[in-house]
Order: structure tokens, then sequence, then C-alpha cells
């Protein structure tokens, strides 16, 4: 397996990690035979944790798909493996900032995990003029 793909597998592990970290700390409060509860989500934290997790769900498969896409159409593996990486490293601090409630901070994060996205995606599209 490469690096990337390793990376993809982080990325569903970091969204699921922010969610059940939430869970198992409020363990006393949290039932799982409701585990969609929103009386549950009201506390501040638990509310970002579950949209930072919501948010993890929805920017995996762009992730997934742009890194496969590459890998398959032959796009340099370094550079594929680096953004990935980078990737990884922007929503990890992009969870810590929502679970910190810096909105800005949180934001720029989103705008940089997309733009490196839209880098992998289209990195075969451009493979030709990158040098080898």
């Amino acid at each position: 397996m490469t690096i990337a793909e390793w990376c993809i597998f982080g990325t569903l592990l970091l969204y699921l990690l922010t969610i059940a970290s939430v869970k198992w700390a409020a363990h006393a409060r949290f039932d799982n035979a409701k585990p969609r509860d929103p009386s549950f989500y009201q506390d501040p934290i638990r509310a970002r944790a579950l949209g930072a997790h919501q948010n993890g769900i929805e920017a995996f498969p762009f992730f997934a798909v742009a890194v496969l896409l590459a890998e398959f159409r032959l796009a340099p593996q370094r550079l594929i493996d680096e953004l990935a990486i980078l990737f990884l490293i922007v929503r990890i601090a992009y969870v810590f900032t929502y679970l910190g409630n810096r909105p800005t901070l949180r934001s720029i994060l989103w705008s940089l995990g997309f733009a490196i996205n839209i880098a992998i995606f289209f990195l075969p599209a451009i493979k030709g003029y990158l040098p080898v």
C-alpha cells in the first residue's frame, strides 16, 4: 500500500475518533440505545465534535476518490503521498480548531484542505508538466 492509501485510512480513523472520543469521555451520560439523541449534543464541546465528525464524513469521499484517481492515472506517487500527508495534517488541525472553537482558523484550514484535494485530483491532468 502507498503512503497516500494509508492517509485515506488515517482520514477515516480521524473522523471516527472525533466523535468516539466525546462519547467515551461522557460514557456515563451517553446512551448507546439512542446514539443520535440531540440532548447529548447540547453541550458545546460535544456539538463541535459532532460538527467536526460530520464534516469529516463530508470531506472523506472526495479525498479518497482524488487519491485513487491520481494513483490510477499514474500521477507522480511521491507528490500524491506528500499531498495526502499534508491533507491529513490539515484535517487534524481542522478538528482541533473545531473543538477549540476557532471558526476563522477552521475555515482557513477547511479551504486549504479543499485546495489540496483539488491539487491531488488534477495531478493526472498536469503530470506532463511536472518535473520527473
